[in-house]
């Protein structure tokens, strides 16, 4: 299992490669391998996560309407990623729409954005916002939380599964994760879980299961599309199953809640 004490180092580098909050003066001297520190993805998950809870809590009080809590909530969240995994899913998107591997990594890199991209971000968008207004304020906090940290969790899954499509990037410098740290990933992100449920703010257990489910089930989906199409996983592609990852969660938790 990783070492306890090497905790807020690996929290601090996950958090400078996951989002823009300036917590790099945080590092240990010298920092971390982001090889060794993955399994702390779902620990800024919950930050981010925490994030956009907290500008929904407050839109709450202030007496503003669900829908523009969830705006917000959806928005916080950007900011503190800046747009980081909205931008890969965007790419991926536009790199589906090529004819061959190279030609499709060739289009991801690319920094404009297609109507593929377009479409697809605009979707996605639309629909976690909607699945957030949807919920109780209290599930609608616990969700932003938990599908932070489970959908992290689940790059870590990929990392681990699936081999590099490029020599660089975030895919490469990730690695591939050794069993206990995605063991240790994916307690982190089913323990946030388990606390919301006991909270009593996102259903029962049994609704807790079909969201890890949903979340389970989507990101494989695209993880097998992405190595049939692409041969494998990029920092893009690790954006795309985080964002279509909580989406597809929010959307049960909705469906279940509302």
């Amino acid at each position: 299992m990783p070492d306890p004490r090497r905790l807020p180092g690996a929290a601090a580098l996950a958090l400078v490669w996951l989002s823009r909050l300036p917590v790099g003066r945080w590092l240990p001297d010298p920092p971390p391998s982001l090889a060794a520190s993955v399994w702390a993805f779902p620990l800024a998950g919950i930050v981010i996560g925490a994030l956009g809870a907290g500008a929904y809590a407050l839109a709450v009080v202030c007496g503003l309407p669900p829908a523009v809590a969830a705006i917000l909530a959806v928005g916080a969240q950007m900011l503190a990623t800046g747009g980081l995994h909205e931008d890969g899913l965007a790419d991926f998107a536009d790199g589906m729409g090529g004819t061959s591997i190279q030609q499709r990594l060739q289009i991801m890199r690319d920094s404009r954005i297609g109507s593929y991209g377009a479409l697809t971000l605009g979707l996605v968008t639309a629909l976690r916002i909607a699945a957030l207004a949807a919920l109780p304020p209290g599930g609608a906090i616990a969700a932003l939380i938990v599908g932070g940290a489970l959908s992290r969790a689940g790059l870590v899954v990929a990392l681990r599964l699936m081999p590099p499509a490029r020599p660089d990037g975030l895919g490469r410098q990730g690695g591939r994760p050794a069993r206990p740290q995605v063991a240790a990933a994916l307690a982190i992100g089913l323990m946030s879980g388990i606390i919301a449920v006991l909270s009593g703010y996102y259903g029962g257990f049994i609704t807790l299961f079909l969201a890890i489910v949903a979340l389970a089930a989507v990101q494989f989906w695209l993880g097998r599309l992405a190595r049939r199409r692409l041969g494998g996983q990029t920092g893009d592609v690790l954006g795309a199953l985080q964002q279509a990852g909580e989406t597809a969660m929010l959307t049960i938790l909705a469906a279940r809640l509302s």
